[in-house]
């Protein structure tokens, strides 16, 4: 069996956000790029799943959607442990748009688990997913937070209102993953560093764009104010404080 999973490349979460060009464009300028936070807990999931005695698992694949510039991302994940990636050479636009590339690109690839994270840390759209299942016509479950293997089938639990669930799908499918399907991100080795250099990464030219969202120009949110200090025997102060400002009680 075949594992894939959708990676997005994505600030580093300490970034400071800027824009430019009136607010239009996403400054990049000193940005330190990374693998989502949810892509790299499903990556490091699936590679545990291929380590299991008896999972069936042969190869661990990543694919993301971007230019060139994303491949120092790509190859973290060769490094943390995936077997080869794929990449679709394209600026994406949009969570259709990804989710369609992604499609199109391993339609014919036969992989028996597709994990994409919840969502990305900078757009948090939670949208890719759903519609990567949907293009593909292959079932999903979403909020996973357990995936194994049980003879030849996969068993994934789900966070549901006021429990947990646990089902038995049959490949293919796509699982959605959220905090929770892995304790820690794997960290490369030297070793995993050094074996990612040569390890397979196919570019593929993406199909026509069809874009159905624009981005017209970004806000940022409004400035904290600043820290109030109030004296710790003044609990009439504090009081108000919450009460007029803070609203809170």
């Amino acid at each position: 069996m075949k594992i894939l999973i959708c990676m997005s490349n994505v600030p580093d979460t300490t970034t400071k956000v800027r824009f430019k060009d009136g607010n239009t464009v996403f400054d990049t300028t000193g940005v330190q790029w990374i693998i989502n936070p949810w892509d790299e807990l499903a990556l490091t999931r699936a590679l545990q799943l291929k380590e299991e005695p008896g999972s069936g698992i042969e190869k661990v694949t990543v694919i993301t959607v971007g230019l060139a510039d994303v491949e120092p991302t790509i190859r973290k994940a060769l490094a943390i442990g995936a077997d080869d990636a794929i990449r679709v050479n394209s600026q994406a636009t949009d969570a259709y748009d990804v989710a369609r590339q992604i499609a199109e690109a391993i339609r014919s690839e036969g992989y028996d688990l597709i994990m994409c994270g919840i969502e990305s840390s900078d757009y948090n759209n939670s949208m890719v997913g759903g519609m990567i299942s949907e293009f593909l016509d292959i079932p999903s479950v979403s909020s996973v937070s357990s995936v194994t293997v049980e003879n030849g089938r996969f068993k994934v639990k789900r966070e549901i209102d006021g429990g947990k669930e646990t089902l038995s799908v049959t490949a293919p499918f796509v699982a959605i993953v959220q905090k929770g399907i892995a304790l820690e991100p794997r960290i490369p080795s030297m070793r995993g560093i050094m074996m990612a250099r040569t390890k397979p990464l196919k570019v593929v030219e993406p199909v026509a764009p069809e874009v159905l969202v624009e981005h017209i120009r970004y806000e940022l949110p409004p400035a904290k104010a600043k820290c109030r200090m109030v004296a710790e025997d003044n609990v009439r102060e504090l009081v108000q404080l919450l009460h007029t400002e803070a609203k809170i009680i």
